[in-house]
């Protein structure tokens, strides 16, 4: 490999010199020798010592998944393909349509390779039941489900095939977190492993309820409360939120209702709970916010109160002309 020789305390701005130019091979490594230094050229340049040299090869990336499987899939089922995935911790889920499963081994391979993560698993299943899981297939690297992720400074520990996660929701979480006043009591009806609790208590001295049926989403939930350093305190609750509300001894400011295909089925409950003034975070599947609204204020208005809706937002696609929305509604006597 043809190579620019200068001394080491000019190697720097020769390097920059010959990039400038034009000149640099960026395919190899530049090397050092005792005092010298051997800059790759792919052409050569005047007024320099130019010496062959082996030099070793720059490693090279694929710009992006659908690359590493050009060579194994036709052009149409790369495009068939959904090269964006799930990434949880160290754990990367695949969505794989049904006419390529038969290549699922090649995908998972690829994936593998181009995300450097610890296991690569593939969707079997929609979230179904009350615990909210799906059937995952382990496809490449170490088959082992649990993993620790990390959002907004929070670490949430979690196995892949016992609860519901989505990494999508992270700015949504964020958002919420930085609504909420200091002093709130709150109550998140379907909490999960806990990430909205755990990234709000971190960062807001607040008290937060946290339920949820699935038993291992709150064992989880306990663990990641002590993963974590809070400002605030979480106490969780295992089971139907319709039953475990009727140990609550108090009123909330704020409700999370973070369950979309099924929350609307439990506003009168959240309604029933919410302080004068206080907030309710409600979400749910739809094409728009009318629906939504319209649940909202109908849920209300069987009780005597009145919902101020203060915003509304779509906050990830789950389907062609389908959202999963969120709509805050500030509700009073």
């Amino acid at each position: 490999m043809k190579c620019v020789k200068v001394p080491l305390r000019q190697l720097n701005d020769t390097r920059k010199k010959l990039m400038s130019a034009g000149m640099m091979n960026m395919e190899y490594k530049i090397k050092t020798i005792d005092d010298f230094g051997y800059i790759p050229v792919s052409e050569t340049p005047d007024d320099y010592t130019i010496v062959d040299i082996e030099l070793e090869p720059m490693k090279q990336f694929p710009h992006n998944f659908s690359e590493l499987l050009e060579d194994e899939l036709t052009r149409e089922e790369i495009s068939e393909l959904r090269t964006s995935f799930d990434t949880i911790g160290d754990i990367v889920i695949l969505e794989i349509p049904e006419n390529l499963e038969d290549k699922k081994e090649i995908i998972g391979k690829a994936a593998y390779k181009f995300t450097k993560r610890k296991s690569v698993y593939m969707k079997k299943s929609a979230i179904k039941g009350t615990i909210r899981i799906r059937e995952l297939e382990f496809l490449a690297g170490a088959d082992d489900s649990i993993t620790i992720h990390k959002e907004h400074g929070a670490r949430l520990k979690l196995d892949v095939k016992e609860v519901y996660f989505s990494p999508r929701l992270a700015t949504e979480r964020k958002r919420v977190m930085e609504s909420v006043e200091e002093g709130e009591k709150i109550l998140d009806m379907f909490c999960g492993i806990g990430p909205f609790p755990i990234v709000i208590a971190r960062n807001k001295n607040v008290d937060i309820a946290a339920v949820d049926i699935n038993e291992s989403a709150i064992k989880y939930l306990n663990e990641n409360i002590k993963l974590n350093k809070m400002k605030g305190t979480i106490t969780p609750y295992c089971g139907d939120v319709r039953e475990v509300s009727k140990e609550f001894k108090t009123k909330f400011d704020r409700i999370i209702m973070n369950l979309p295909g099924l929350a609307y089925t439990f506003l009168d409950v959240a309604v029933n709970l919410i302080e004068d003034g206080g907030i309710i975070n409600y979400y749910e599947f739809s094409d728009s916010y009318e629906q939504g609204i319209k649940r909202l204020k109908e849920a209300c208005l069987q009780t005597g109160k009145k919902v101020e809706i203060i915003n509304c937002r779509k906050v990830k696609s789950t389907s062609p002309g389908e959202w999963h929305v969120a709509i805050d509604g500030k509700v009073t006597c």
